[in-house]
């Protein structure tokens, strides 16, 4: 185990060690240098409360290793307290487990926690394009509509998020019989120029329906 994840996963024993070094420090040497360890002690504790191990998490997913980083996200136990952006990069993360775990509920529960706790920028379209497709595995297409319309209006990290959020919009618009706006969300769609496979696959397969279309 690496230094870094030594002081994360252990902070509040350590904190607990060096606090009780301060006091021997201050009753055995000098009081002057007992402040040390009592200082750190105390930055120990706020970062586990405020940070928590989300700053291992991204190391995690990159390896793929999945299961390491949701044994992570199971080590916070007061969400609540959590600095703000790190806490709703908690909840994103949260729902993305549920999601792949078919717990469609609990995703939508803490998507919804995590723009409540007010999302940075750069998620809050991420959050919503989440949303839009829970509703969409639902069967609630109104509030799908909705919440993907928000996602591309609040802006999306990449292309390829972008272009799924359109295809979906386009499906909806064309399930609704509403062939003009279904034709103008595939058109944003391909102007994205995605390059996810899978999302270039589902543009050429939604541009075979589309040219079907009358008008």
């Amino acid at each position: 185990m690496s230094f870094r994840k030594i002081l994360v996963f252990y902070r509040i024993p350590i904190a607990v060690a060096l606090i009780a070094l301060g006091f021997f420090l201050g009753f055995k040497v000098t009081w002057w240098i007992a402040w040390i360890p009592f200082l750190v002690a105390i930055l120990m504790v706020v970062a586990y409360f405020l940070i928590g191990p989300m700053t291992l998490i991204q190391g995690y997913m990159e390896a793929g290793d999945m299961e390491g980083a949701q044994k992570l996200i199971n080590m916070v136990k007061f969400p609540n307290l959590l600095y703000k952006p790190i806490r709703s990069s908690y909840y994103m993360l949260q729902a993305n487990f549920s999601t792949l775990g078919d717990d469609l509920d609990k995703a939508e529960s803490q998507l919804r926690k995590g723009l409540e706790t007010g999302t940075e920028k750069e998620f809050e379209g991420t959050a919503y394009l989440q949303l839009g497709a829970i509703a969409m595995k639902k069967g609630n297409t109104k509030e799908a509509y909705e919440n993907l319309r928000r996602a591309v209006k609040a802006g999306l990290p990449d292309k390829d998020n972008e272009a799924t959020a359109y295809l979906q919009l386009s499906s909806i618009c064309i399930q609704r019989r509403d062939f003009r706006n279904g034709k103008i969300y595939f058109n944003k769609a391909k102007s994205c120029k995605a390059t996810n496979p899978q999302v270039v696959e589902q543009i050429k397969e939604m541009a075979k329906y589309i040219a079907r279309i009358p008008g």
